[in-house]
Formats: structure tokens, C-alpha cells, sequence
């Protein structure tokens, strides 16, 4: 298996092979734990507009998301782990729009298949392309709106190629560099309310979730289940 790691939406675009698009802060770690609550689709839709249409068009239940780490208006959920874990998730339909891991998914050109993935979900996902066994796995880190690299998106996919080539690496030295980083900072500052600290409890919790995200794309929407 030849693992390539590549980074922002430069990087999306020309990713190719089994694509993994990585969002820990935090659209992936929110599809992932609202999959695993019984969530049966998730809309990929990278304009705001273009999701509350959505929405409505396909009934969905919910739209989630953010601009700028913010709940855009009209939309009935922030991009929180915090917060899809205190709602009722069994079969419901979710419309997701992040300027990340979102926009990151639509800017794939060519690929065997799309995956979604964080820190929670990246044991899972490996073991999911292990068994599928996929000749190329290129693994984009989405960065801050896809333009700037941060620590969190790039550790997972170092962590992830170590998986991919059956190497351990300690969750707590993970956890600790993420700490550090300035990324994870705005999860403490009272002046962004909209940043939860749960969020980033959650975000860390490593290999928690046992959730593969495949995004395919359905009448040219891209729609995010559990793999099998």
C-alpha cells in the first residue's frame, strides 16, 4: 500500500486512490459520533444556502455547521460534537456544512472511494482500508477553512500513515502535542463561547468512535454513512 499525506484543499483537489479527508476540530469527529448515534445520512453541502435548501428539499431533520467556527443562521446545530450528543440521532437525517472537512470532501477530483476522519475514528478507518486493501491511500489534513495547516489535522494523519504501516504511537503523546498547540487554545477562551470545551474532550478521545465514514457521492450530492 503506497500512503501519501498531503494537506488543505490544494491537496484535496489533487488527492487520488483511497481518499482520506481528515477534520479533528471538528466536522469529523462531529459525523462520526452522529453516525454512531443512529444517524442514517449526512448531506455534504459546502454553501451554507445551498444546505438550508437542502434541507428543506430533502427533509432532512437538521442542519449543522459553521462559518467561521460560528452556527450560521438558520441552521439548528453548530458544528459541535458537544452539541449532536444531547439530541436524539436514530434514523435522522443531517445536512453538514463546514469550511474544512466539507469543502475538503466536494474538492476531491478523482478517487477509489472518499472516507471521513479524526482522531476518534482513524483505528477504524485503517482497519476499514486494510481490509479493502486499496493499492494508494492519500491522507489530506483540512487545516483552519482548508488554507492553514494546524497540529491536530496533521498529527492524525501522521498517526493514521503509523497505523496504516502497523507502527504503535502513544495516545497520550497525541493528546499532549494538541494541548500545546494554538489551534487548541480557542477551546478555552471565554470570548469564543461557540468553541465548547466538551467539543475538544471529545475530539481527543482517540480511536472512540468504531465508525468508518465513506462519502459517496448520490445524484451529485455527497452523503456520509458508516462503511461496511
Amino acid at each position: 500500500m503506497e500512503i501519501v499525506i498531503d494537506s488543505l484543499i490544494t491537496g484535496a483537489s489533487k488527492a487520488n486512490g483511497a481518499v482520506v479527508i481528515i477534520d479533528v476540530f471538528r466536522a469529523f469527529t462531529t459525523a462520526a459520533l452522529a453516525i454512531s448515534r443512529g444517524a442514517k445520512n449526512i448531506y455534504m453541502v459546502s454553501d451554507i444556502e445551498d444546505a438550508k435548501v437542502l434541507r428543506d428539499k430533502m427533509g432532512a431533520d437538521y442542519c449543522v455547521g459553521e462559518v467561521d467556527g460560528k452556527k450560521p443562521a438558520g441552521f439548528d446545530f453548530g458544528n459541535s460534537p458537544y452539541e449532536i450528543k444531547q439530541i436524539e440521532l436514530t434514523n435522522k437525517s443531517l445536512v453538514l456544512s463546514t469550511r474544512a472537512g466539507v469543502v475538503g470532501v466536494n474538492s476531491v477530483e478523482k478517487s477509489d472511494v472518499i472516507m471521513g476522519a479524526s482522531l476518534v475514528n482513524a483505528e477504524a478507518t485503517c482497519r476499514w482500508l486494510h481490509r479493502k486493501a486499496f493499492e494508494k491511500v492519500t491522507i489530506v489534513a483540512m487545516g483552519w477553512a482548508g488554507k492553514t495547516r494546524t497540529d491536530e489535522d496533521e498529527i492524525c494523519a501522521m498517526y493514521m500513515r503509523n497505523l496504516l504501516e502497523h507502527r504503535k504511537t502513544d495516545h497520550k503523546s497525541i493528546k499532549n502535542m494538541i494541548l500545546a498547540s494554538s489551534h487548541s487554545a480557542k477551546f478555552d477562551d471565554a470570548d469564543l463561547p461557540w468553541y465548547h470545551y466538551q467539543d475538544r474532550d471529545i475530539a481527543l478521545d482517540i480511536d472512540s468512535i468504531d465508525c468508518p465514514i465513506m462519502i459517496s457521492s448520490e445524484k451529485e450530492i455527497l452523503v456520509a454513512r458508516q462503511a461496511v
